[in-house]
């Protein structure tokens, strides 16, 4: 699929396409908040699980950063994707999987 033309176009896409209980890998915080208020699962893609009890505080905290890194007082990103992280998101993947097919 190709989108264009507005900043946000391929976010819109996503939240307009997905439905309860599909599994988005993202992230992506704020397309992430708006996946889960269409129902559905998010994982970023270290195997952190988004939920509705979680997002506020990842939003908070990407805010925050974000001031910081205007300020200069942050430099850099994430560390690496190691080995350990593409572990922790297949087990996570195969748990909401599954949890999807229990209905929970």
């Amino acid at each position: 699929m190709v989108v264009g033309g507005r900043f946000d176009a391929v976010d819109d896409w996503i939240v307009e396409h997905v439905a309860e209980n599909d599994i988005v890998v993202s992230a992506d915080i704020p397309l992430a908040a708006r996946c889960l208020d269409k129902g559905a699962r998010v994982l970023g893609p270290r195997g952190d699980a988004f939920t509705h009890d979680s997002i506020g505080e990842a939003l908070a905290g990407r805010a925050l950063l974000a001031h910081l890194r205007e300020l200069g007082t942050i430099m850099g990103g994430l560390a690496p994707f190691e080995n350990r992280d593409r572990s922790r998101f297949l087990q996570r993947l195969d748990e909401t999987i599954q949890a999807v097919r229990r209905g929970g």
